[in-house]
């Protein structure tokens, strides 16, 4: 308003002094109370215009004077505010640094200070008690908290903490149930109940729950779908199971069929759904069925290869010679001829066609991979087919310290892939769903699994030239690889023994007695 009132006084002014100048100044005259004053009309403006500017200082310094007490308070609640705000800060450093004691003064000290954010002091008050460890403090906070409908999904939340820290599981849920159904987007809620129900093996219960997560929007298309997919697996193995006890229910087999069907049509990738699809739908034993399980398979390897996909693409088709095998299996590696399964995939068809040439050059393409056990054994029996005995041993050598694959199939030793308990499917749906990968529950059980490794003789053939150095006189000491040692053969299969030496003709020279063979000798050569 100053600034103002001096701009357009100076303006005034300046129009004034052009008139003065340009000799138009005019006339003005002033009566009041007995008194006459004669001046300028130039003068008269001016003087109008700075008494209107005093007046209008001495206004304003008159509103500062009167208004001085209450920018004192204002500037204390600033003051206040900002020291509350610095303390409220220190305190939640403090809780979740876990220094429950610091935290505990700090959140005192907030309630005296921070009395225009009350859901902030008592947020600090329940996670100081939580870091001290007064679990029953951090209780009757979190308690109050639900009292205000701002503060309950968080109130509810602490609460849900605080009884899995007691072990109340039922409570935990009860209070995660609630907050799922005030807040829409409670991701934690959801979770924490999505776990409670597979734990339970409540796998309907689950999907019901994914899709009202979709419906709000707390997860992604993508992950509703490999959870539904998951789920819908996990509902398929437990109905098959429960057929199986039945005596084979047809009904309740071929809604396993139904579900594995869905996890498989959700998630092309996801093996296990793709597997079960496909034994469930060839155990009819139509060729309708027998080539939707085909089409069911094929299209799970095209979206990702896996070695459950072929043992069972293998294993749908019985009647049938090992070429024919090899040609079907053949087919499937070249729906993706780059993944890696697909070039293990032509190495075993080669295998099982007796192809050995081929298989040694598929072999040879994965020779640059990293080294697992599964790669290792599959070298070994590449080279054994071949006759390399030896090669094969040490591949067998370097794939007892190799590491398992990753990507194992899961096979138990009667060749049942996924064969997962319904704590592992409960593992399997989490982790499937925020990741796309598949839990090896055997794997990390450690529990008895198919080998790797292929099993061959102990022994070596007769392929390693003998070291023959000794001296004349010195004590000796049989070579244990020696075939002339007895119990050298022993344990041998009789395709891998050496042909027997014909007997030499008694007229010929070779029939002469030959000089025995030397032995190594224990004692140190004689100084010449």
């Amino acid at each position: 308003m100053i600034r103002t009132a001096l701009f357009v006084f100076l303006a005034v002014a300046a129009a004034v002094a052009v008139l003065a100048l340009t000799r138009e100044a005019g006339e003005a005259h002033l009566v009041w109370l007995g008194w006459r004053v004669d001046m300028t009309a130039a003068a008269a403006a001016l003087l109008v215009l700075f008494s209107a500017l005093v007046a209008s200082l001495l206004w304003r310094l008159m509103i500062w004077l009167l208004a001085m007490p209450r920018r004192a308070e204002r500037a204390r609640l600033d003051r206040r505010r900002r020291e509350a705000g610095e303390v409220l800060a220190r305190g939640f450093l403090s809780a979740a640094a876990g220094d429950g004691a610091e935290a505990r003064r700090l959140a005192l000290k907030a309630a005296d200070l921070a009395e225009e954010h009350p859901a902030l002091v008592r947020i600090l008050t329940a996670q100081a008690a939580e870091a001290a460890g007064d679990l029953p403090a951090a209780k009757g906070a979190y308690g109050a908290m639900v009292a205000f409908p701002e503060m309950r999904p968080a109130g509810l939340k602490g609460l849900m903490q605080t009884a899995l820290a007691e072990g109340d599981q039922a409570m935990a849920l009860r209070h995660a149930e609630t907050a799922y159904g005030l807040a829409s987007t409670a991701r934690w809620a959801w979770r924490a109940v999505l776990e409670a129900r597979l734990a339970a093996g409540d796998w309907a219960g689950a999907l019901d729950l994914v899709k009202s997560a979709l419906d709000r929007a707390i997860v992604s298309p993508i992950v509703a779908d490999r959870a539904r997919a998951a789920l819908l697996a996990a509902s398929a193995a437990s109905l098959e199971l429960r057929s199986l006890e039945n005596g084979g229910d047809d009904k309740t087999r071929k809604q396993a069929l139904d579900y594995a069907s869905q996890s498989a049509k959700l998630a092309p990738a996801f093996a296990p759904g793709a597997v079960m699809a496909a034994r469930l739908a060839a155990a009819d034993g139509s060729a309708k069925a027998t080539r939707n399980a085909v089409a069911v398979l094929e299209t799970a390897w095209k979206a990702q290869p896996h070695p459950a996909l072929w043992l069972a693409y293998r294993d749908l088709v019985t009647a049938e010679t090992p070429r024919e095998r090899a040609r079907r299996l053949a087919a499937l590696a070249a729906l993706k001829p780059g993944a890696r399964e697909s070039q293990i995939l032509m190495v075993e068809r080669a295998l099982i066609d007796g192809d050995i040439a081929a298989a040694r050059q598929a072999a040879a393409i994965l020779e640059s991979q990293p080294l697992t056990a599964r790669l290792a054994g599959l070298f070994a029996r590449a080279a054994n087919a071949a006759g390399a005995v030896d090669e094969a041993r040490a591949w067998i050598a370097r794939g007892a310290a190799a590491p398992q694959e990753p990507d194992w199939s899961d096979l138990d030793p009667e060749g049942r892939a996924f064969n997962y308990r319904p704590e592992d499917w409960a593992r399997l749906v989490s982790s499937y769903a925020e990741t796309g990968e598949l839990i090896h529950p055997r794997l990390e059980r450690r529990e008895r699994a198919m080998s790797d490794l292929p099993e061959l003789p102990v022994s070596y053939r007769e392929s390693t030239p003998f070291v023959r150095a000794a001296e004349p006189g010195a004590a000796m000491m049989p070579i244990p690889d020696d075939p002339g040692v007895d119990g050298y053969y022993e344990g041998i299969p009789d395709d891998l023994l050496p042909p027997p030496e014909p007997e030499p003709d008694p007229s010929s020279p070779a029939a002469k007695p030959r000089t025995p063979r030397r032995r190594l000798a224990t004692a140190p050569r004689p100084a010449k």
